[in-house]
């Protein structure tokens, strides 16, 4: 981890850090209306992708296509979006939401679209318990 590295405090408010990988932290967001996993580099100032060495990307390629795979197979996804949009939070994070044709927000993506409902004690329980195995 960089010395330096912090998590952006936008993060910190809307998320439940779940733990790490080799490269990334990993973080679900407290909307309970969809799965939702972000993944966050632990690299100081790094706002795009292409900032980080080729050794580097390939390993989030690699934590994002294990996080996507699992994920997909835990909440039997119709349909995952994956992007790192970084226009409210510039701090480089990718984001893994997975989606269902009956979701609230379906078609369009969800960012922006719905205030969050936060998890209940009992729902992030369930959550957590779904989710430990990709630790």
């Amino acid at each position: 981890m960089s010395p330096l590295f912090e998590i952006h405090p936008r993060l910190k408010a809307d998320c439940i850090h779940l733990g790490r990988f080799e490269l990334c932290q990993l973080l679900m967001m407290n909307d309970s209306q969809y799965p939702w996993f972000i993944l966050v580099p632990e690299m100081a100032d790094i706002t795009e992708i292409h900032q980080l060495s080729a050794e580097n990307r390939h390993l989030l390629a690699d934590e994002s296509n294990y996080l996507a795979e699992n994920i997909a197979r835990i909440f039997k996804a119709d349909k995952l979006n994956i992007a790192a949009i970084g226009n409210l939070v510039a701090q480089l994070h990718v984001h893994h939401v997975v989606r269902y044709q009956t979701d609230r927000a379906w078609p369009a993506p969800v960012w922006g679209k719905f205030t969050a409902v936060p998890y209940s004690d009992e729902q992030l329980a369930e959550q957590l318990e779904l989710v430990k195995e990709l630790l």
